[in-house]
């Protein structure tokens, strides 16, 4: 690789600290490693006391492999590791911990649903709970807040607080720690022994941080513990690309470096060698828009051209039609399914064009789970009730629907696997207000019979009272309302194409196992992906996707104030920047039979 004047400086870079603002496609990695390679050849630094840090195992799998062929293996001992493993390196020598003390994914789960269990806290679907609550409890945990001063999203105050303390109970107990406890743990054993501090500050003498825009104020604390006095700390990353803000990340931590370390070296790489040219402009005339940043601008290395649309539709429908022929046209053009990519602002979008991939038998696949809509606890109790209107007469059908909306009704008087209406009202005789509101399910049920999905999905809301109790329910566990019914309403708006309620049911069905058996192929297999734009961060393609460019999901409704809005801005730039020739933006004038509007930031491009 032929390295521009700006690469040059900053991979000749000596002694003390240095900011390298890396722009998208400026070949970051190729500096990192050729940095490491003239430290040890030019400047005979031991490759001992190098260390470079990452945030995923794959990037650090990528440094290493690259600076192995660079240097032909000729140069083992640098440290090229996730801030998890150079952390829990530390820890290890310190306490004696080993793979046994850190708590997979699974033996938290099982923690969580005993705590949710014991406590018997009410929620709708365990799993998905007790997802919420280990998440909350890692924001907590690298936000370095107090836990009395933490406001959780998905429960009460005093039901997480007791879930926290209980939680950490179990672990010490079990002399267990997660990975969010290897960050607090090595910054609490760096600040409170001197020695062992400079020990390790002895041996990184030299330390790289890769994407150090993601970095959180627990991370950046903990590195600034390790690099010394020398302070030969080398950061690369690009303020314009931090998008982890839900992680604790900030570009402030960026921006800040020049303050923190005085006496830096700041390094502008700003040619992009990605993207065509017109997408760089469109994506600088973005980007500059936001105020909390360092004035620069991106210049590109690839050639003129047509390279960038945006397209507008009526509805979602119409979008994903048109997507499907998009793909069709560029793979006619020889591209390959694993060359293109559709990006989503969140994971629960996709799930439409994901249904038209499976009927065009298009593959593709995802690198982050998306969330199965007709796994949804809302959508399981739909189908009960289309079950129940189609003849079944399964107590578990029964079970889920029978208070929902409340009817007051028990379990004990659902005593057999298969179910009897007569039955059922004979065991209420005695209180015949119950009965009735038993005979009332019944005459419902009857009506769902006649009626096509979509009509029974809003009779089940309006007449059986269902959109009644999903308020309520959100009430009483201090959720928004509006989250569960626009879920009711996507499910909704999935039986418009089905003219019975048996046929909606088979599609749900045929959907989940097929959408199980894409997620579990290989990644690399030749397959479209289907990302969020979080999780297209570091990636690259030649045909990039956009859809739903709306207000509301581009930037995204929760967005209120300023630095919320920024963010947002700068996750398009990452999603546009994505593109090695070609970036497809479009919008669409209704979402659920409501006008929607497109996304200011069509407008800043």
């Amino acid at each position: 690789m032929n390295f521009n004047a700006s690469q040059i400086k900053a991979v000749t870079h000596a002694t003390g600290p240095c900011l390298v603002l890396a722009g998208p496609g400026s070949g970051k990695t190729a500096v990192i490693t050729k940095r490491t390679e003239y430290l040890i050849t030019r400047r005979q630094i031991s490759p001992y006391h190098i260390l470079v840090v990452t945030f995923t195992k794959a990037a650090a799998y990528e440094m290493r492999t690259r600076f192995e062929q660079m240097t032909s293996k000729k140069y083992p001992g640098v440290s090229f590791g996730t801030f998890h493993a150079v952390f829990f390196t530390i820890l290890k020598h310190a306490y004696h911990y080993t793979a046994s003390n850190i708590a997979g994914e699974e033996v938290k789960y099982q923690f969580m649903r005993e705590i949710i269990a014991k406590n018997r806290i009410a929620c709708e679907d365990e799993s998905e709970f007790a997802s919420h609550m280990l998440s909350e409890i890692s924001v907590l945990k690298n936000s370095g807040v107090e836990m009395q001063n933490y406001y959780p999203v998905h429960c009460g105050k005093d039901v997480f607080l007791q879930i926290c303390t209980e939680y950490s109970r179990y672990m010490k107990d079990h002399r267990l720690i997660d990975f969010d406890d290897i960050l607090v743990y090595t910054k609490e054993l760096l600040e409170q022994r001197k020695d062992i501090r400079a020990a390790w500050q002895q041996k990184f003498r030299y330390i790289m941080v890769d994407e150090f825009q993601d970095i959180n104020r627990l991370q950046y604390q903990t590195i600034r513990l390790l690099c010394g006095k020398e302070a030969n700390l080398f950061i690369v990353g690009d303020d314009d690309q931090s998008i982890y803000r839900f992680r604790g990340s900030k570009p402030e931590f960026m921006l800040n470096f020049p303050k923190d370390f005085p006496k830096a070296q700041v390094i502008y790489l700003s040619v992009n060698y990605r993207c065509p040219k017109e997408v760089v402009q469109k994506a600088g005339n973005l980007i500059c828009r936001n105020k909390n940043r360092f004035d620069k601008q991106m210049t590109s290395a690839g050639a003129d051209g047509t390279a960038f649309r945006v397209s507008k539709f009526e509805t979602v429908q119409e979008e994903n039609k048109a997507i499907i022929e998009l793909i069709r046209i560029q793979l006619s053009q020889g591209f390959r399914y694993s060359q293109i990519a559709v990006l989503y602002r969140t994971n629960t979008q996709p799930g439409p064009l994901i249904a038209k991939l499976m009927e065009y038998n298009l593959p593709f696949r995802t690198k982050e789970r998306i969330p199965n809509l007709y796994e949804h606890w809302i959508a399981q109790d739909m189908k009960a009730y289309f079950r129940l209107a189609l003849g079944s007469r399964q107590r578990k059908d029964f079970l889920r629907i029978m208070n929902r909306p409340k009817r007051y009704i028990s379990r004990e008087s659902l005593l057999t696997q298969e179910i009897s209406f007569e039955r059922w009202q004979d065991f209420y005789r005695e209180q015949s207000w119950i009965a009735e509101r038993i005979e009332q399910l019944q005459c419902d049920l009857k009506v769902l019979t006649r009626i096509t999905p979509y009509a029974a999905v809003n009779y089940i809301r309006k007449a059986v009272g269902y959109d009644e109790y999903l308020t309520e329910y959100a009430l009483s566990r201090q959720i928004p309302a509006n989250e569960l019914m626009e879920t009711l309403d996507e499910i909704q708006e999935s039986t418009k194409e089905y003219q019975k309620l048996g046929e909606w049911i088979q599609f749900t069905e045929e959907y989940t196992e097929k959408l199980k058996q894409e997620q579990q192929k290989p990644q690399d297999t030749d397959s479209i992906s289907i990302l969020t734009l979080h999780a297209s961060k570091g990636l690259e393609y030649d045909i990039v996707i956009i859809p739903d460019v709306n207000e509301g999901m581009i930037p995204y409704k929760k967005a209120v104030l300023e630095e919320e809005l920024e963010e947002e801005r700068r996750m398009m730039y990452v999603g546009m920047t994505r593109t090695k020739k070609k970036l497809f933006l479009s919008y669409v004038e209704t979402i659920r039979n409501k006008k929607a509007n497109p996304s200011c930031f069509l407008s800043e491009i």
